[in-house]
């Protein structure tokens, strides 16, 4: 996706790795402008703000984990007071997310969220994971009940559960403040491991004592590690693993992305009865649409109506 020869990217990054000593492979990213970009087109409270920043941040992990031509999606469902969150990561590096919450039942859940935020803002509920490849392709989805004191654990939860492969994962978020003590731009940054099938001749316990190494290893990074733009990953990754040796291959670079467009909004438009578009205009009479991923808006004049449906609809 990126040519090598390109200066190493600071920020909006997934760097692959694999720890030489125990062949445990890896993912480490890092998101600044487009994290920030994605929360600051909505008006999101910072608990949802931070959510979402974390829900963006796995999905990119996960991505960067598969071979893939599309598009990988990161979906939670809950009766709490977030409904859904989604992020959703092209092959090509574009990433975008939004979420749909009830802000009267987010008041009541803001006291358990320090405690355990999935399960405060999610509820009951699960969480999806899909790779679409495209109409010619059948699409994979995995699906698993939502458990964990994060959303986080939840995904741990699912490869122990569904996949049956031993993962680790930290992911941090957090808004930077300005010199002048005002709010800066949101950052996300995370680490991922999964052991490797063991091969025939490595022993079991030595296999296991490789895994708990490298997840004590992992334990010791800190948030401000993960989130700072002046620490490369590949510094801080050879920070934790210098003395099992690290290996890191191309970076792949990030950014905001989303895929709405007037064309597409018509063709969404012609699925539905007319009269019920019709309830869709505001004060100025012209039908307005608004995406859900970037907040941009779609006017359709009843002219540009009797275009999308024919004039005699």
């Amino acid at each position: 996706m990126d040519d090598p020869s390109v200066r190493p990217l600071a920020d909006d990054l997934v760097l692959p790795f694999q720890i030489e000593a125990s062949r445990l492979r890896g993912r480490m990213v890092k998101l600044g402008p487009a994290i920030d970009e994605i929360l600051t087109r909505h008006d999101y409270p910072p608990t949802i703000a931070r959510f979402l920043a974390e829900t963006a941040a796995l999905a990119v992990l996960l991505a960067s984990m598969l071979k893939y031509e599309g598009i990988f999606t990161l979906q939670t469902k809950g009766e709490g007071a977030v409904k859904m969150m989604v992020a959703d990561v092209t092959s090509v590096g574009d990433v975008r997310a939004y979420a749909q919450f009830d802000a009267a039942e987010l008041a009541k859940a803001e006291r358990d969220v320090d405690i355990a935020p999935a399960a405060a803002l999610l509820g009951k509920g699960y969480i999806a994971f899909t790779v679409d490849q495209g109409p010619d392709t059948d699409r994979y989805q995995g699906i698993v009940e939502l458990y964990g004191k994060t959303l986080t654990d939840c995904v741990q939860h699912y490869f122990r559960q569904s996949e049956q492969i031993d993962t680790g994962l930290s992911v941090a978020v957090d808004r930077a403040t300005n010199p002048d003590g005002t709010p800066g731009g949101w950052r996300a940054g995370g680490i991922m491991v999964q052991r490797l099938p063991q091969e025939q001749n490595v022993l079991a316990s030595d296999n296991e004592d490789d895994w708990r190494r490298a997840m004590a290893l992992m334990a010791s990074v800190t948030g401000d590690e993960l989130l700072d733009r002046d620490l490369p990953a590949a510094d801080l990754l050879y920070r934790l693993f210098h003395e099992d040796g690290v290996r890191t291959y191309a970076e792949h670079g990030l950014r905001f992305g989303c895929r709405c467009s007037r064309e597409r909004v018509e063709t969404m438009l012609q699925s539905l009865p007319r009269e019920e578009v019709q309830e869709l205009k505001i004060d100025d009479g012209r039908v307005e649409v608004t995406c859900q991923f970037c907040s941009t808006d779609y006017h359709f004049t009843d002219a540009d109506l009797d275009r999308v449906y024919g004039a005699g609809a």
